[in-house]
């Protein structure tokens, strides 16, 4: 068997998805090779190459890659494709914009957002936002998978040296275009990849409370900051703070809820972190039944409180 990984990077190194979709293929078995594509990529390709159990790295380096459209970058993910049995690649919202079309043309189905490798032709995937689990076992000649990132320990970083390679890359399919992209900065941890999240839901009321609220208390644990689909569309938070299944999936090591109700949509997108802290006014909301300690009362005056207690 012959994997091929399709990194998720920002030219100069990788993201961590993929480290964690390395783990993925390296459960599969067989040679593992990893796809880089994108504009000076050479610090992404030579990061990919010293990571142990990788056998070679296809590098794509071409201006039209510098951002690349679904088109482009299934494209010349169906160049390095020929001769491997499997094509994987992050199910964040990375793999989600290409691996369709790569299926689509491939005329196979894709197994999306897997947990867990059973075999090198069945896996484990969460359906109906989480609440269940199938096994699905695909019987086509090449398989199309989707990984999430938060169910596989990442492998190494360091210790690996395999080849790299270059690939030339398609030329640009000029369907559609690149126009603009808007990057938020900030001091604390990228929400996907913090050990401490701490979520605000709809209960806050307003985007000054959000932040009031919940800024100290993720200053003093150096936490992230999340927000439910709620807060997010009531303009409490970001978009790219939404924890759930229409947003970021995460698994921290300690995820603090407050003010959340806990949809299943909500649910699904952390319901797999290490310990789950819930702070809200209803004793019977869904939260509580995934959270391992809850406090019930007034957020206003609960995580103040809290604040003070961690000085």
């Amino acid at each position: 068997m012959s994997i091929l990984v399709i990194a998720e990077h920002d030219n100069a190194g990788l993201r961590p998805a993929t480290l964690n979709t390395l783990a993925a293929a390296a459960k599969i078995g067989g040679d593992i090779t990893v796809l880089v594509a994108g504009s000076g990529c050479a610090g992404a390709a030579a990061a990919a190459a010293a990571v142990p159990g990788v056998a070679k790295v296809l590098s794509a380096d071409a201006a039209h890659l510098a951002h690349p459209t679904a088109e482009d970058l299934a494209a010349v993910t169906l160049a390095a494709a020929a001769g491997h049995s499997h094509v994987l690649a992050p199910a964040g919202s990375f793999g989600k914009n290409f691996m369709p079309r790569v299926a689509a043309t491939l005329d196979v189905a894709q197994v999306s957002d897997i947990v867990e490798v059973v075999s090198a032709d069945t896996f484990v995937r969460p359906i109906y936002a989480g609440n269940a689990l199938a096994t699905v076992q695909s019987a086509d000649p090449v398989k199309v998978v989707t990984v999430r990132a938060t169910a596989f320990d990442p492998v190494a970083a360091t210790g690996g040296s395999a080849p790299v390679e270059a690939l030339a890359a398609p030329a640009a399919s000029l369907l559609s275009a690149f126009v603009s992209q808007e990057l938020s900065t900030s001091a604390r941890p990228e929400l996907g990849n913090a050990r401490v999240v701490v979520t605000g839901g709809r209960a806050l009321g307003s985007a000054e409370a959000y932040a009031s609220v919940l800024e100290p208390l993720a200053d003093r644990l150096g936490a992230a900051l999340g927000a439910s689909r709620a807060a997010v569309d009531s303009g409490y938070a970001p978009n790219d703070a939404q924890v759930g299944q229409t947003g970021k999936i995460v698994a921290p090591d300690l995820y603090i809820a407050i003010g959340v109700s806990g949809a299943i949509q909500h649910l699904a997108g952390m319901k797999d972190s290490k310990v789950i802290v819930a702070i809200n006014k209803d004793p019977e909301a869904a939260i509580f039944q995934v959270a391992d300690y809850g406090l019930v009362g007034d957020l206003f005056e609960l995580v103040p409180a809290l604040v003070k207690e961690l000085g």
